[in-house]
């Protein structure tokens, strides 16, 4: 299975602590990188965000976020700190002595910092389920990148099928073309009345047709459409080999048409290239 370089994902967590989301996309990149947005309290997740990532991912430029709401319910039991309180009241007392005036107010003693106290969040279990989260968003967007890849391998298969056509094509017209050459070769020294040596003529003939012989291209052009078929079965990261096969196509296609002689095998080599560019376009996005 062949795997698309770009991709969306989202997913979302929900538990007493609140509410979490995480959105995962990329886009084709040469290498594998990753970008984090994390809220503050989350950022000792990034090395272990990028770990996974890099152990499941070869290619690509990977933006990854994750929005946190937390529930106001789960925070409703406050509880005073009484010693400090105690503590805060006296000395506020002693102030108030020694200056002769002023007052003390509850919610100023309220208001200390530490008087009133609310339970901490147990950050250690809302990161287990946020890891958990974060693995099932990498599932979707795995998927998403490998239904991605299913479309992009058809269309590529389709543009094989037609080089294979092409070069068909070609292969046939050959000995009609080499004849068609040949005689007209032959009509022109005649109308000059030119007198040539019989073998020196054919000899000329021979490197003539060795010049314009196609087959090596065209043989090359089917070793390649297998070739390019093999690697896509066996899948996986394979971007870079295909890009490669695209290269072999294009030299193939451009010795083809500048041993091109008649309009036809012209036709053929313009429709390769047209062929192999709409390959290429769908493989700088494959992983």
């Amino acid at each position: 299975m062949i795997h698309s370089m770009t991709a969306y994902a989202r997913r979302e967590v929900k538990a007493d602590w609140g509410t979490a989301v995480w959105e995962i996309r990329s886009v084709n990149q040469r290498y594998l990188e990753t970008y984090l947005r994390l809220p503050e309290q989350f950022r000792s997740l990034e090395p272990v965000l990028r770990e996974r990532f890099r152990k499941r991912l070869a290619r690509g430029k990977v933006e990854c976020g994750l929005r946190f709401e937390i529930n106001p319910a789960a925070n409703t039991e406050l509880t005073i700190n009484e010693e400090l309180a105690k503590q805060v009241i006296k000395a506020a007392k002693w102030v108030k002595d020694a200056a002769g005036e002023g007052s003390i107010g509850p919610f100023q003693v309220l208001n200390w910092p530490g008087v009133m106290e609310a339970p901490e969040q147990d950050l250690d279990a809302i990161n287990q389920d946020l890891l958990a989260g974060f693995e099932l968003a990498v599932d979707d967007f795995l998927a998403a990148r490998a239904s991605e890849g299913d479309n992009m391998k058809v269309l590529i298969e389709q543009r094989l099928d037609a080089i294979s056509a092409e070069a068909a094509k070609v292969r046939s017209m050959m000995p009609e073309v080499m004849n068609w050459q040949r005689e007209r070769i032959l009509t022109r020294l005649e109308e000059a009345k030119v007198e040539l040596d019989a073998n020196r003529v054919e000899q000329e003939l021979i490197m003539l047709a060795q010049k314009s012989d196609v087959a090596e291209e065209l043989d090359r052009l089917d070793s390649h459409v297998k070739e390019t078929q093999k690697i896509m079965k066996k899948g996986g990261a394979c971007g870079r080999r295909l890009d490669f096969m695209m290269q072999e196509f294009n030299r193939e296609s451009n010795t083809l048409a500048s041993k091109s002689i008649n309009t036809e095998i012209t036709s053929a080599a313009v429709e390769l290239k047209v062929l192999i560019e709409q390959m290429r376009e769908q493989i700088q996005n494959i992983e």
